[in-house]
């Protein structure tokens, strides 16, 4: 389907953060009848290192010059690139989803152009049948689902005993990244599709740039040694768990859920009222943790991903983004 003419594309600049924060408002709400994603949410990404929105970002403008669509791609490993999108659900099936997706797998192309085996993928909203069937008109496979959970918070929080043995605190000093990296990668070294980051990409990943609030960040100790730790941050007007994780010597002794709960009471200290976090819906074990912790689904999105020795066709989306048409 053409692009109409109702419609053009061009890079976003910061001015239309607040307009595109209401296209992802818009879509969560058709999606599920809750808001999930926000205006910090994408200034977040926009941040991080390597980011350019002038080049890695597009809006969709209406004859008005009003934003009606958005979408971005990233080179997140080194063999994949990952993208997103979202349409105001008014202006979907007019074309302006696959023009945006045009517009990721050209530029994702051009991410890791040395590479001839790239996975290409995309991020949508679950049951969104009209972006998956473009998707897969493209050649992408669905391969794995993903929630975003939430909990409200309702005043101070009591974050409640550590488990024996267990001291549980705020990281002390740029000292303690190398032994939240150790732990952090130790502990998702099973999960599906983990990548292993050197001590210094991680850094540039998750502890840098303008999001990165340490003073959120928890680790979990036992005789002085690292055994758990939690990364975080506020993300527009909620706080983001964004890594949790415990060394697995040192799982079922209640580590996980007690770094949460004094995740919460740091959030609920600094007023916020609301948590979220992105967990792998194959990951019983850990949405498990979320659940009893009190946080409920209020989000379900999909990966779709395309393996591809062509390197003009490698494009993709994040394990944390949703995509429409």
């Amino acid at each position: 389907m053409r692009l109409l003419d109702a419609y053009s594309l061009r890079a976003p600049v910061w001015d239309d953060l607040g307009a595109i924060a209401a296209v992802l408002a818009a879509g969560d709400l058709d999606d599920g009848g809750e808001t999930v994603l926000d205006e910090g949410f994408v200034r977040s990404g926009w941040g991080r290192p390597g980011f350019d929105p002038a080049t890695d970002a597009w809006v969709g403008v209406d004859g008005a010059g009003t934003v009606v669509g958005y979408a971005q791609v990233a080179a997140e490993q080194p063999d994949v690139v990952e993208s997103w999108g979202v349409v105001h659900p008014d202006h979907r099936g007019r074309g302006l989803g696959t023009a945006l997706l045009d517009r990721i797998e050209e530029r994702a192309g051009r991410l890791l152009p040395e590479l001839e085996t790239v996975r290409f993928r995309h991020a949508i909203d679950a049951g969104d049948g009209a972006a998956a069937a473009l998707l897969r008109d493209r050649g992408l496979r669905l391969v794995r689902h993903f929630w975003h959970m939430r909990v409200e918070l309702a005043g101070p929080v009591e974050p409640g005993p550590s488990p024996a043995g267990i001291a549980i605190a705020g990281i002390r000093s740029p000292d303690d990244l190398p032994d939240v990296h150790r732990v952090l990668e130790t502990a998702f070294a099973d999960h599906w599709d983990h990548e292993p980051r050197t001590y210094e990409r991680w850094v540039d990943d998750e502890a840098s740039g303008p999001d990165f609030d340490p003073g959120l960040w928890l680790a979990a100790r036992e005789d002085g040694v690292v055994v758990g730790a939690l990364t975080a941050s506020v993300m527009g007007d909620h706080g983001w768990v964004g890594l949790l994780g415990v060394a697995a010597p040192y799982r079922g002794r209640g580590i996980a859920p007690a770094l949460l709960r004094r995740s919460f009471a740091g959030f609920a200290a600094r007023g916020l009222d609301r948590v979220v976090l992105a967990v792998d819906a194959g990951n019983a074990s850990a949405a498990a943790v979320y659940e009893r912790a009190g946080m409920s689904v209020v989000k379900r999105w999909d990966l779709w991903e395309r393996r591809s020795s062509d390197r003009r066709s490698a494009s993709v989306a994040s394990p944390r983004r949703v995509g429409q048409d």
